[in-house]
């Protein structure tokens, strides 16, 4: 990956940022720090690494993404924007009556979803299936899914995980956003999940630990899991809520509200000048 491609992923994510806070000022509702938290495993994703056509959404041999975490629908919807499924412009209809952009994505209205989300725990069994139809397919398909660090606290997260084991579902591939922070305070205070690396490498997967926003450490993760034969790959994504706003970063509070206009434009301002 070159100093050039790493410096137009960076200039992505930061404007996939500038518009996650502009539609949730916009709503005046929604979920600012997990959604700004995976913008650059997005960016990376959609624009070096998965194999997805705007123009066919539908294309059989695509790759697959799943946003398990669904309440960071803005992040996602503004990913899909920035590649060309949707209308910028619509994306300040989030959360607004009539709208295709709810507060959790839905696969039934909006082109490049590939899951409907938001019940918390969902989002691995569904990649499963869609990991193993590919491969009976004999399709070269490859499923990416991002979690929750809150969310894996879900049992069905670890039933579905050892399908993966057992199914060998080596053209699968998750991102845990290790944020440290759920709605309710700290992930460890409300259910510990301390070394989450030892605790997926020992139900049999393969696993990674990168920076979060580290864009070639994403990429190399995504190299790697791909040459991985027999088993499914976990990345722990170690990122910060809010990244990207100081004032957001690491504050449990911005997990669930808009800013206010006069925040906003701090927000873009500051996001404006990394531009």
């Amino acid at each position: 990956m070159t100093k050039q491609e790493v410096r137009e992923l960076q200039c992505i994510a930061n404007r996939i940022r500038l518009n996650t806070i502009k539609s949730i000022t916009t709503a005046g509702s929604g979920h600012p720090g997990g959604s700004l938290s995976v913008v650059d495993i997005l960016a990376t994703l959609y624009f070096k690494v998965m194999k997805i056509d705007p123009k066919d959404h539908k294309w059989p041999d695509r790759d697959r993404f799943i946003m398990s975490k669904g309440h960071a629908a803005p992040a996602l919807y503004a990913a899909l924007a920035e590649a060309g499924f949707i209308p910028e412009d619509e994306l300040l209809t989030l959360r607004k009556l009539g709208s295709r952009l709810q507060g959790h994505p839905s696969m039934r209205h909006v082109p490049g979803i590939e899951m409907s989300t938001g019940s918390l725990g969902q989002g691995l069994s569904t990649a499963n299936g869609m990991a193993l139809a590919a491969r009976l397919d004999k399709k070269p398909t490859r499923v990416y899914v991002i979690l929750g660090d809150g969310e894996v606290q879900e049992g069905q997260i670890w039933e579905a995980s050892m399908t993966s084991v057992h199914q060998k579902l080596d053209n699968l591939m998750v991102f845990l956003d290790y944020n440290r922070l759920q709605i309710d305070g700290n992930v460890e205070d409300v259910k510990s999940f301390t070394e989450p690396a030892a605790r997926w490498r020992a139900f049999g997967w393969h696993v990674l630990e990168i920076d979060g926003h580290d864009i070639p450490a994403i990429y190399s993760a995504c190299e790697k899991a791909r040459a991985t034969k027999g088993k499914p790959t976990l990345a722990v994504a170690h990122t910060v809520k809010g990244k990207g706003v100081s004032f957001m970063e690491n504050v449990v509070d911005w997990h669930g509200k808009a800013p206010s206009q006069e925040q906003a434009k701090i927000a873009i301002s500051r996001i404006e000048a990394s531009l």
